[in-house]
């Protein structure tokens, strides 16, 4: 079993610029791409007021996946809504070091899960 959590406001901010405005349509309800299901998107349950979470039980032990999250409240850090921080496997804050297949290259993070639920990155 792996658990992805994002921490992150579940409330829209208000303080986005108009420029924006493409990218918080575009991204809709914050989600995650999981490379384990061809990176099709999945909303993330929302825990409010601060994180989001998912829990899956179909990925590879012992190999080498990857994710992306897109939220908007990350349109103005950037222009797809890629979240790169603030992100947890089984208890592990990773660090952004992956790019998923999205709008061109989007940033995204990897890990490999071994068989009794330990994170690796």
């Amino acid at each position: 079993m792996v658990r992805i959590v994002f921490l992150g406001s579940t409330t829209r901010r208000t303080d986005l610029p108009p420029s924006a405005q493409a990218c918080v349509n575009g991204v809709g309800a914050t989600h995650v791409h999981p490379s384990w299901r061809n990176f099709a998107g999945i909303a993330l349950q929302p825990v409010p007021p601060d994180r989001y979470e998912i829990v899956f039980t179909d990925v590879p032990v012992d190999t080498r996946v990857s994710f992306r999250v897109n939220d908007q409240n990350a349109c103005d850090e950037n222009p797809t809504g890629a979240v790169t921080r603030d992100i947890f496997v089984n208890e592990t804050r990773l660090t952004q070091n992956a790019t998923t297949p999205g709008n061109g290259d989007e940033p995204g993070f990897a890990f490999m899960v071994a068989g009794d639920g330990r994170v690796s990155q």
